[in-house]
C-alpha cells in the first residue's frame, strides 16, 4: 500500500458514536503512520474528529441542517459547495465507517473507490450496494470493535490489543475553583435513559460529605441547563457549568477526580481520557455500546434495570483506586 494515500473517513454523526471510531483510526495510523487522513463529520460534531491527532483535516457536513430547508435556494447553495470540497482533493479510498445511506451518498460523491460493510453486517443494507469493497463484520461486536475489524479488513492488518482512543484531555478549564470534582453526566437523549434524579442529589451529597468533591453538572440544551439548575440546587456542592465546546468539554472530564455518566457521548469522551468513570445504563445494553471496561472504568445496570447510589458508590471506589 502506498505509504502517501489519501484516506477520507466517513462518520458523520453522533458524538459516541465518532468517539467509537477514534480506536480505529489509531489502530490504523499505527500500522500507516504517514497516511494522509481526513474526516467527513456533521457540523455539530466537527470538532470531534478534529480532536484525534492523527485526523490532518475534517470536512463538514451539515446535513441535519439542510434537510430541513430543501427547497431554500441557500441550502442548494451550500450543497454545491461541500460537494466542491470534497471534490477538491484526490483521494485514495474513502471508507464509510457508518453503514447508512446518509452516509453512503456524500461518500459516492467523493469520486474514488468506496469501502464499507457488507450487506449482513449493517442496520441499513441498502447502504452497501454504493461500496466498491464489502467487508463482513459481525454485528454482535461492541461498536469500537466493529470499528476496528473494518479498517483492518480494508487495510490489510489485524486489530490487535486494547483499544486505544489515541486522544489528550487539554488544559484544565479556568473558571473551575481550586480542588477535586467529580462531573455528573445527567443529560442524555431520552427520558428511558436518565437516571432518577434524586439519586443523582445523593450522590453528589455523599461524595461531597466523604470525599470533599464538589459536583459539576454539564449541559447541552436549555432544558438540560434547567436540570442541572435543579439538582445543583438540591445539592450541597453542586456546581453548573458555563456552555462547554467539545473540546473545552474534554478539557473537564479529563482532569475530573470521578466521572459518573448515563449513555451518552461524554460519558464516552470520558472513557476516551481514562479518567475513573462509572457509565449507567439503564435502557439499553452496554455489551453493545457501553464503554470500555477496565480498571478505571465500568458498566453498571442494563435495560429495564437502574442502578442504586450504592451499586455507583461501590463501584467508583473501584475505579479510583486503579487511578
Amino acid at each position: 500500500m502506498p505509504a502517501m494515500m489519501n484516506v477520507l473517513i466517513v462518520r458523520t454523526s453522533s458524538m459516541g458514536d465518532l468517539i467509537h471510531t477514534w480506536p480505529a483510526v489509531t489502530d490504523l495510523l499505527a500500522h500507516y503512520p504517514n497516511l494522509r487522513l481526513a474526516w467527513l463529520a456533521e457540523e455539530n460534531f466537527a470538532d470531534i474528529a478534529a480532536l484525534h491527532p492523527g485526523v490532518r483535516a475534517v470536512i463538514p457536513i451539515a446535513w441535519r441542517r439542510w434537510r430541513k430547508s430543501l427547497l431554500s435556494p441557500s441550502t442548494w447553495a451550500e450543497m454545491r459547495v461541500f460537494r466542491e470540497q470534497l471534490r477538491a482533493r484526490h483521494w485514495d479510498l474513502v471508507l464509510d465507517a457508518q453503514g447508512l445511506v446518509k452516509s453512503a451518498l456524500p461518500a459516492k460523491l467523493a469520486r474514488a473507490p468506496l469501502a464499507g460493510y457488507g450487506w449482513s453486517s449493517i442496520r441499513e443494507p441498502l447502504a452497501s450496494l454504493f461500496y466498491d469493497k464489502k467487508h463482513r463484520v459481525s454485528r454482535q461486536l461492541s461498536a469500537i470493535e466493529r470499528n476496528r475489524r473494518l479498517f483492518g479488513l480494508t487495510f490489510g492488518y489485524q486489530p490487535e490489543g486494547a483499544p486505544d482512543f489515541g486522544i489528550h484531555a487539554g488544559p484544565r478549564p479556568a473558571w473551575l475553583l481550586p480542588g477535586d470534582y467529580a462531573v455528573l453526566l445527567h443529560a442524555t437523549s431520552r427520558a428511558s435513559k436518565e437516571w432518577p434524579e434524586e439519586r443523582w442529589v445523593q450522590l453528589a451529597d455523599t461524595l461531597a460529605r466523604q470525599d470533599g468533591m464538589v459536583a459539576v453538572l454539564p449541559w447541552g440544551s436549555a432544558k438540560e441547563k434547567e436540570r442541572a439548575e435543579r439538582l445543583a440546587a438540591k445539592m450541597h456542592a453542586g456546581v453548573v457549568a458555563p456552555k462547554l465546546s467539545l473540546r473545552e468539554a474534554a478539557g473537564l472530564l479529563g482532569h475530573a477526580e470521578a466521572v459518573v455518566g448515563v449513555d451518552t457521548g461524554l460519558t464516552h469522551m470520558a472513557n476516551a481520557v481514562n479518567v475513573p468513570l462509572v457509565a449507567l445504563y439503564t435502557d439499553t445494553d452496554p455489551a453493545r455500546t457501553g464503554v470500555v471496561e477496565g480498571p478505571r472504568a465500568l458498566n453498571l445496570g442494563n435495560a429495564g434495570q437502574c442502578p442504586t447510589v450504592d451499586e455507583v458508590l461501590a463501584a467508583l471506589v473501584r475505579v479510583r483506586s486503579a487511578a
